[in-house]
């Protein structure tokens, strides 16, 4: 007769919440180094969202001390990997990065530009022409970084655009810079340098890793990266199902399967009745939180963490937080749930959404984390891509 698994409650699920995300302010770090690692990476799609998500789980760093650490001390880089999405990784979680999820995605818009350049006759072979922009885009940053403004109009192979032939809406003609950029910068050739704008807004200067890394290491080969990425996974989000890996990974179900037995991962049983995983040496249970309040940006890495979200998140508030392609809005939490939403005014007061009844105890602690808010962002307004229903029903006037 086997062992029964070991369950862990989805109250042990928030409390451990509370404690690995540095959420409940007993836990908040003071670093950003700390922060990211404690994350495993931060979401950067939205640029605001890394001094949003680091201001939410520090106490005392501002946005200038923030851009230090990223554009100074750079312990901490930004790195497209996981479903092609931009985040800021630690730095020694780079190589697992690039051999790895970084590598599936390089492969894939491969594919998808030589086919778009043949397609729209900039080149008969699209593999040759993206090899050619790639080298000259090299040799370019080989002197210093560049915008990609300023790449556009000093390398002749990057002038090119693509779509716009026809009358449909969506059909507008886009520069093919970017995707070149973007995957020198899945194979971890280039980086993103320093802004070249408001903390808020994503304009990078393009760097070569050399030049802004120094000592660039090797990418760890696939299955090492993989093992890398989920043990570091299972230890911010864990327990969490395969399922749960697999869409954060924007991996495949062979190597999830293979990264958990790489690292030994155990089988736990969860609320909801699925099988959840851990790491060996993590079976102790967290133990109770006090109550905390926070509030998060959109596409916040706690958010995000998981496909299947029932433990800290009612489904009917799915549609009013999230968009149809599973991205979030930005969230208001309290003990361990999202109950809503915050958004600011036009003088950048942050204001509560909320889509259920909170404990007065609950009510005054959210105030508080909106009145913190306001004071950090300091007159800041910020705009959001992934703005979500309720955000948009929010300043409704």
């Amino acid at each position: 007769m086997g062992t029964a698994l070991r369950r862990v409650s989805d109250s042990e699920r928030r409390s451990r919440i509370a404690v690995r995300h540095c959420l409940a302010p007993p836990h908040r770090k003071d670093d950003v180094g700390t922060v990211t690692w404690a994350m495993t990476a931060l979401h950067a799609t939205e640029a605001a969202t890394v001094h949003l998500a680091l201001a939410a789980r520090t106490e005392g760093l501002t946005p200038e001390a923030i851009d230090a650490e990223l554009y100074d001390v750079r312990m901490v880089v930004k790195q497209l990997a996981m479903r092609r999405t931009l985040f800021v990784f630690p730095r020694e979680l780079l190589p697992a990065a690039w051999g790895s999820a970084a590598a599936r995605v390089a492969t894939s818009e491969r594919k998808r530009i030589a086919k778009a350049i043949a397609g729209a006759g900039i080149a008969p072979d699209g593999d040759a022409w993206l090899d050619a922009a790639r080298e000259a885009v090299l040799a370019r940053l080989a002197a210093g970084p560049a915008t990609t403004t300023q790449l556009r109009a000093e390398v002749p192979e990057l002038a090119g655009m693509i779509g716009g032939d026809t009358d449909k809406t969506w059909d507008r003609p886009v520069p093919v810079a970017p995707w070149v950029l973007t995957h020198l910068g899945l194979e971890g050739k280039v980086l993103r340098g320093r802004n070249a704008g408001h903390w808020r807004l994503n304009k990078p200067t393009w760097t070569t890793a050399e030049d802004w890394l120094g000592v660039v290491p090797e990418p760890l080969g696939e299955a090492d990266g993989y093992a890398a990425l989920v043990r570091s996974w299972l230890t911010t989000f864990g327990p969490g199902t395969a399922a749960d890996i697999q869409w954060w990974l924007g991996s495949t179900k062979t190597a999830v399967t293979r990264a958990l037995a790489d690292v030994d991962a155990v089988q736990v049983a969860l609320d909801d009745g699925s099988v959840g995983w851990l790491l060996p040496e993590d079976a102790e249970d967290a133990g109770p939180v006090e109550p905390w309040a926070a509030l998060l940006p959109t596409l916040d890495p706690t958010v995000m963490g998981w496909k299947q979200r029932g433990f800290y998140l009612d489904p009917a508030h799915v549609p009013y937080l999230f968009d149809t392609n599973g991205n979030a809005g930005t969230t208001a939490w309290w003990d361990g749930r999202v109950v809503g939403c915050w958004v600011q005014d036009d003088e950048g007061v942050v204001r509560l959404s909320l889509l259920e009844d909170v404990e007065p105890a609950g009510r005054d602690a959210l105030e508080r984390e909106a009145r913190r808010l306001t004071d950090w962002l300091d007159g800041t307004v910020v705009g959001h891509v992934y703005a979500s229903q309720q955000m948009k029903l929010a300043r409704l006037p």
